[in-house]
């Protein structure tokens, strides 16, 4: 079955660069390694409760081959520029979660995705890398716009754009694909 995002004419070419490493205050976003499977693994069966119900790849078992592939991806889409994943590492080198720069919502937009682990939540964590990675994306040629997509079940994903000024473009009607979705998506774009 085709994905409609892999319908979408895409928006970077594959000689864009962008950095490695961001470094916020605290945080540092950077490109996962092979290193840290481990660290994504227990994190994710850290956090299975509060991630399961949105994240359509969390199931259990949770294995780590599958970290060991999302890993494994991350490099190939970078390369190709499709999808640009960060681990977010707090100052002690602590895996808080992934955040992803994805080019699949058509000309002049980037998509933004994220997963946090659960005691790393209500710090603002999420809403200082997604700040970081829209600038980024805006400074981008071309880019015009990002976006964030989630359900409209899922109210602390969906605090996110709005608490960075984004505003509700639209909400479509879409497949139930994890356990806590209602099945309406909903499109946040910069304003």
């Amino acid at each position: 079955m085709t994905d409609s995002a892999e319908l979408q004419p895409k928006a970077l070419p594959p000689s864009v660069h962008l950095p490695e490493r961001v470094e916020l205050d605290d945080v540092l976003l950077r490109r996962p390694t092979l290193g840290d499977v481990e660290a994504v693994h227990l994190a994710i069966k850290d956090s299975f409760a509060e991630i399961h119900p949105w994240m359509p790849w969390c199931t259990e078992p949770v294995k780590l081959e599958d970290q060991r592939d999302f890993v494994e991806r991350a490099f190939v889409n970078w390369a190709k520029a499709t999808s640009f994943e960060y681990g977010l590492f707090d100052a002690e080198g602590r895996l808080l979660g992934v955040i992803s720069l994805m080019d699949r919502v058509g000309p002049g937009g980037l998509e933004i995705g994220y997963w946090l682990r659960t005691d790393a939540t209500g710090k603002g964590v999420i809403t200082r890398a997604a700040r970081a990675l829209s600038e980024l994306a805006l400074s981008l040629p071309g880019i015009s716009r990002v976006e964030i997509h989630c359900d409209a079940a899922n109210l602390r994903s969906a605090a996110v754009p709005q608490r960075l000024g984004f505003r509700l473009a639209r909400e479509v009607e879409r497949n139930i694909t994890a356990p806590g979705e209602c099945g309406r998506e909903q499109h946040w774009v910069t304003s």
